[in-house]
């Protein structure tokens, strides 16, 4: 099942995400690191807002809408800027200092995230 949607460009970086936790090693590695549930909340450039998780606490699971669990961190940002992230075209700290990137819950915990975005852009042809 696929995680994008057309709306959001910048989703297809979500199964890129999945293809990568789909290696046992890499899930196991992801989760190690991670060690949170991400909660992204994106809106596109129509105003409309998608949600999608990441469980690096237990699952090592991609999913759209919120997750089962309480996010430990949620991101708040536009489709396009959440493209430019995942490329590498953009840093969290810096979106954040710009005020194009919100932040609810552990601020700490989205540090942890950049590695993991860093394998969807290796993944994916974004």
């Amino acid at each position: 099942m696929s995680l994008k949607s057309d709306a959001f460009p910048s989703s297809e970086a979500f199964d890129a995400i999945s293809d990568a936790l789909s290696n046992d090693a890499e899930r196991k590695a992801a989760i190690k690191n991670g060690g949170a549930v991400f909660a992204f909340e994106l809106t596109n450039d129509k105003n409309e807002k998608e949600s999608w998780y990441l469980d690096l606490k237990e699952s090592g699971k991609v999913g759209k809408g919120q997750p089962p669990k309480k996010a430990d961190v949620t991101l708040i940002l536009t489709d396009e800027n959440f493209g430019k992230l995942v490329a590498g075209k953009s840093k969290a700290q810096t979106l954040f200092m710009g005020g194009k990137l919100k932040v609810k819950g552990n601020v700490m915990k989205a540090t942890k995230l950049e590695p993991i975005l860093g394998k969807a852009k290796s993944q994916s042809k974004l």
